[in-house]
């Protein structure tokens, strides 16, 4: 399975989770089974509200879950679309995030629960 953690640096396992999907400087991507982490610059982290483009820099990744600190709605549609379920993130680092979401402990992010005007509940 692949993970995706919207992160605030790029330091693998030990990177902390980003606060936004959208605006997130990388996205750490943990493939679960081969126990490898790539890290992709998210070259759209700057952009006007409702208008980010964060799949554009994931497409062809192979994603299974994005777990994340906050989405909009928008976003969780667009990954539920492309067969990718949201989850909301613990803090911490990739490997607590990773650790905690293999044992079924975060909570999914739908559209009924996301951020709206990058304010969370």
């Amino acid at each position: 399975m692949k993970i995706c953690v919207p992160t605030e640096t790029n330091e693998g396992k030990s990177a902390k989770v980003y606060g936004h999907f959208g605006s997130a400087p990388y996205f750490t991507i943990v493939d679960t089974e081969k126990d490898s982490v790539e890290i992709i610059d998210n070259a759209n982290q700057h952009h006007a509200h409702g208008m980010c483009q964060p799949m554009n820099a994931l497409m062809g990744k192979k994603i299974n879950a994005v777990v994340t600190g906050g989405m909009g709605a928008r976003a969780v549609q667009g990954l539920n679309q492309g067969g990718i379920k949201a989850y909301r993130a613990i803090p911490g680092t990739v490997a607590d995030i990773v650790s905690q979401f293999t044992k079924g402990g975060l909570e999914e992010i739908t559209v009924d629960n996301a951020c709206a005007q990058h304010g969370c509940h």
